[in-house]
């Protein structure tokens, strides 16, 4: 047996929820714990009321949406993603993974089918991890990756904390921040955000595990002067230090392994004037890999490079270590679950790994877990040029349904 969602239904979400934080270019402005997160919360609470599900709201804002099963010794499967954005990203990121769980929920009601599994609808709580650091913050606490307390003191670049911000949005729950039944297993579908499912000509993708990642910055620490009256040689310049440095990080990414990335993402510089040499620069780095030792030795190596690039200016530096985070293989009985759904759909798949983090690998360690890949255009995200069609936001939403109803019918 096989479940049919109702498309039409499922679109005017996606269209609904995108208008909340929408941007004129298309994107959508909806950063973690802000009022347009709280308005699009409003919203999934009432789509969750009048589906029936038991809701609740745990102490650190994550959501949840329970249909019960029909056995009372079945695990419960976990199924969503998150609705909080990147700063001007686009409107499938994470959303569709909460609607296609919604409209999951709202196909059994109508057809009338039980389940031996309960079934859970999820909104994780700051998964970009762009407001406030780190990312997948709300499904690291709830895990037990992240002490609550600690998590609730972080702030964004005005002081603002997370614990203030989910008070004066009201979505500080009194459920506590930790699984509160026994879990069985949980699917997520994201879009892709790489090419790779459309240069293959694909359907969807079968995800069967996720990078590791390690995140950190350096600050070097040169003397300010006059651009015009110091000599060269008489210079101790934080930026020639960090821009040497930000080459680094490149060719470190480019002679790893044969799937790594790495990025210089962001720069402070202080005091930032045409005029005056810079004296303080903070420079992030961050790589991924499938192998936890390729990305540990990426890291290394990158504060070997940052010691030698502030030797050569003669400055001093510092580093901080973000997040670091470890690859994830998917359980194979979760991926077997996606692929037969989309085979059962005569979807043309493919088996990919995720370059990108997602809540569900915190998940990993309580429960089977898998994914579901939709086709990203050009392989853009993080943008308001992030494009998927409703064919194929349709095509990963049908095969994460019949994923779920797989995993939750068996007895």
């Amino acid at each position: 047996m096989a479940v049919s969602l109702d498309r039409e239904r499922f679109v005017t979400a996606m269209q609904t929820q995108a208008d909340i934080g929408g941007t004129d270019a298309g994107g959508l402005h909806r950063l973690a714990l802000s009022d347009e997160d709280k308005q699009v919360r409003d919203w999934f609470q009432e789509q969750m009321d009048a589906a029936g599900l038991e809701t609740r709201v745990d102490e650190f804002g994550n959501m949840f949406g329970r249909r019960p099963g029909t056995d009372p010794e079945a695990g419960t499967i976990l199924v969503g993603s998150h609705l909080d954005s990147q700063p001007y990203g686009g409107i499938y990121d994470g959303a569709l993974g909460v609607v296609a769980a919604l409209e999951l929920v709202r196909t059994l009601n109508d057809e009338d089918i039980e389940t031996a599994h309960p079934i859970e609808v999820v909104n994780w709580t700051n998964e970009e991890g762009s407001r406030f650091q780190p990312a997948m913050q709300g499904s690291g606490v709830w895990a037990g990756a992240h002490d609550i307390e600690t998590e609730w003191a972080k702030t964004d670049d005005d002081g603002v904390s997370v614990k203030s911000e989910l008070e004066r949005i009201g979505y500080r729950g009194d459920a506590p921040a930790e699984p509160t039944h026994d879990y069985d297993a949980a699917l997520e579908l994201h879009v892709e955000q790489g090419p790779y499912l459309e240069e293959k000509g694909k359907d969807v993708g079968v995800v069967t595990g996720i990078v590791g990642i390690s995140w950190g910055e350096v600050t070097f620490y040169g003397e300010s002067n006059h651009s015009g009256a110091t000599p060269m040689h008489r210079r101790s310049d934080a930026m020639v230090a960090a821009a040497d440095f930000i080459t680094q990080v490149r060719r470190i990414a480019t002679t790893s392994g044969d799937d790594t990335v790495g990025t210089a993402g962001y720069v402070d510089v202080q005091p930032n004037s045409i005029n005056i040499i810079p004296e303080e620069v903070t420079v992030t780095w961050g790589f991924r890999d499938p192998d936890a030792t390729v990305i540990a030795d990426a890291r290394d190596r990158t504060l070997e490079e940052a010691a030698a690039a502030a030797e050569r200016e003669g400055i001093e530096w510092e580093f901080e270590d973000r997040m670091d985070v470890d690859p994830v293989h998917f359980s194979d009985r979760c991926v077997d679950a996606v692929q037969g759904a989309a085979d059962s759909q005569e979807l043309d798949s493919m088996r990919i790994f995720s370059g990108g983090v997602h809540d569900i690998q915190h998940a990993t360690d309580l429960m089977d877990t898998g994914m579901v890949f939709a086709v990203s255009e050009d392989g853009k995200s993080h943008t308001e040029s992030e494009f998927t069609s409703w064919e194929d936001c349709y095509s990963a939403a049908s095969t994460l349904g019949n994923a779920v109803f797989d995993l939750s019918t068996v007895e």
